[in-house]
């Protein structure tokens, strides 16, 4: 059974700070289509259309029949451990300080597809301390390592006591647990969720900031009497602010979400002048590259500090952000325009090994949506999703139906997505 995880100590100032180390990323164009399921949480593997044959490793053309229709479908994950190993030496830097590292082979169970006569494949997976002796039944996910490439991780059939704190998944998730997080406005409904959610996952410290000062929001009371919070002075909008702000505690900030946000439902032309949508660009975008500018660094040359090390940044966008609502145009174009800076983040910072995690919820029930219909995601349950992504493997997170509906479609045709949009009541 995995220990439970322990605090760490204070670090030795004297001792040096190791260097971010990545796992190895070299893959082909054809792997990438499992790092793309795995970016959003998802076990996907290729399927032959011809003779239903799975194919594991991704190949260009069908291992039995040569065929190269293959599609990617999603899969159980659920299989039989039929060998293991401890990697006890390697070659590879990053492997080599993170050893003994324990590895698999796993018989994926496809008993369920009538129409596959063919044998089911064996993997080669990550394996959790957890995991039985061999033979024994095991979960596969596909999770992203620190490189942002796919790999396969089993875990035990049943979760087990303090599974998370296994020390080879904390390597492969963010997990808040014992770690240092930023919230960069406590003050909004999401803010004040997302601070209490973290808290309630064993988060070390939540330092809150706060833009500001006169406004009088509700909750605020209680968000600054939590006993985890420190409440920081952190305007997005101002670049001096978020400078001293990543002075005084970037060097300690372990994880960073950006909750900072301005939001208005109009459409183009329902507001004279353009204030409200510059508003919106200084926030939604321009507070997003300050932060970038000032946190990243600190943040890229921590990735590999301690035990308790900086490894993620999470940014709530919106749905809208993939394609132009019309009844909030300028707002859906503020957030394309910071979903875009946020892949630049996410190049940046993976070079380190921090992992970059984009939120694209459908509409919150906040103020400003008031006057649209359910289904909308509360506050709460948008902050449930953000620790559901640190806690798992995944890089893009579509929380509620609609950004769920929306998504689906905008893969199957963007173009017949945009033209829903425009003629929609």
């Amino acid at each position: 059974m995995a220990s439970p995880l322990r605090r760490s100590k204070r670090k030795n100032p004297v001792i040096r700070t190791r260097v971010p180390q990545l796992p190895p990323m070299a893959r082909s164009r054809i792997f990438l289509g499992l790092t793309s399921a795995a970016a959003r949480g998802v076990f996907e593997l290729q399927v032959c259309r011809e003779c239903g044959a799975i194919q594991y490793p991704p190949r260009e053309a069908c291992h039995v029949c040569l065929s190269d229709g293959l599609d990617w479908k999603e899969q159980s994950g659920a299989g039989q451990l039929v060998a293991h190993t401890m990697l006890r030496h390697a070659m590879e830097n990053y492997f080599r300080e993170r050893l003994p590292w324990r590895l698999g082979i796993v018989k994926l169970d496809v008993s369920d597809d009538l129409r596959n006569p063919h044998p089911a494949p064996s993997l080669i997976v990550h394996l959790h301390g957890d995991c039985p002796e061999p033979p024994a039944p095991v979960r596969v996910f596909a999770m992203l390592d620190r490189s942002g490439q796919a790999i396969l991780v089993a875990l035990p059939e049943k979760d087990t006591p303090h599974m998370t704190d296994d020390l080879q998944m904390r390597e492969m998730t963010c997990d808040p647990k014992f770690r240092k997080s930023l919230v960069t406005d406590g003050k909004s409904p999401v803010g004040q969720a997302v601070v209490k959610e973290l808290i309630k996952a064993g988060s070390d410290l939540v330092w809150v900031g706060e833009a500001a000062p006169w406004k009088k929001i509700p909750g605020w009371d209680e968000i600054k009497a939590l006993q985890d919070v420190t409440v920081v002075d952190l305007d997005v909008t101002n670049p001096d602010s978020v400078r001293r702000c990543a002075a005084q505690i970037g060097q300690k900030v372990d994880i960073l979400i950006n909750t900072a946000e301005q939001h208005r439902a109009y459409r183009i032309d329902g507001r004279h002048g353009t204030e409200n949508a510059r508003a919106e660009m200084e926030i939604n975008y321009l507070g997003l590259l300050r932060l970038a500018q000032e946190f990243g660094p600190v943040m890229r040359s921590r990735a590999a500090d301690t035990e308790i090390n900086a490894v993620a940044w999470v940014n709530i966008l919106s749905i809208y952000a993939l394609s132009n609502n019309p009844n909030q145009s300028t707002f859906s174009a503020s957030k394309a325009a910071a979903h875009s800076l946020a892949q630049g983040i996410r190049a940046s910072m993976q070079q380190a090994g921090v992992r970059v995690i984009n939120i694209f919820p459908g509409p919150l029930d906040v103020e400003w949506n008031q006057e649209l219909r359910p289904p909308k995601v509360s506050p709460n349950a948008l902050a449930r999703e953000i620790v559901k992504a640190l806690r798992g493997g995944a890089e893009d997170v579509y929380p509620g139906d609609i950004a769920k509906d929306w998504y689906k479609r905008w893969r199957e045709d963007p173009k017949v997505l945009e033209r829903e949009l425009a003629f929609a009541d």
